[in-house]
């Protein structure tokens, strides 16, 4: 997956997740916390969702590099660069 379609990807997780939020103004090096109304257990369910739609493990001890747009992409861009899109 490029960067692009990582993002595009995290949107989609996050519309399933907080579909009441308005995505059109998220700014990518801003805390998604900062921007949505997000709490721990939705952060938890972007983890599970990445693990269960692309089987992307994302230590504990890690999951602070999922705050923003911008550090999830880069985060993830190794992580996912084989995983075909579909």
């Amino acid at each position: 997956m490029t960067p692009a379609e990582i993002r595009d990807e995290i949107l989609d997780i996050l519309e399933d997740i907080s579909p009441d939020e308005d995505l059109d103004d998220l700014k990518d090096d801003v805390a998604f916390r900062e921007q949505l109304e997000l709490d721990s257990m939705d952060f938890l369910d972007i983890v599970m969702e990445l693990r269960k739609r692309h089987r992307v493990q994302i230590p504990e001890e890690e999951y602070g590099e999922l705050a923003s747009m911008a550090s999830t992409v880069a985060y993830l861009e190794p992580k996912m660069r084989d995983i075909v899109k579909t």
